[in-house]
């Protein structure tokens, strides 16, 4: 008999999200390789660490989120929309990043919040 093998492609942004949506989770957090969200990513000053889902939304449809950082924020801003309390965008290479971005004032990476 023969037998069909199948290679499925899965993004793993994509499945965290679904995963933290079901979950009504409180806190998601991506580990990236960019400091967060920048509304000009060439333009370091541009560098946006706490915006709501709508103004995450006004970015998007805005043209300013391009390349492999707009899947993320889409998944970002629907899992916000669709109960998880917050999801933050952190730049994995900083250590420590998660501990400093959730017990800090200012962060180091960019959390998306409910509006």
């Amino acid at each position: 008999s023969t037998q069909s093998t199948w290679a499925y492609n899965i993004n793993a942004d994509d499945a965290a999200c679904a995963i933290a949506r079901a979950m009504r989770a409180e806190k998601l957090a991506f580990l990236t390789d960019v400091e967060g969200l920048y509304k000009d990513f060439n333009d370091k000053s541009s560098f946006i660490s706490r915006l709501t889902a709508s103004q995450a939304d006004e970015l998007i449809n805005g043209g300013f989120i391009g390349g492999g950082m707009l899947p993320k924020l889409n998944n970002c801003t629907a899992a916000v929309k669709d109960g998880v309390n917050r999801v933050h965008i952190l730049d994995g290479r900083i250590p420590h990043c998660l501990l400093l971005e959730i017990f800090t004032n200012e962060g180091v990476g960019t959390a998306i919040i409910t509006d």
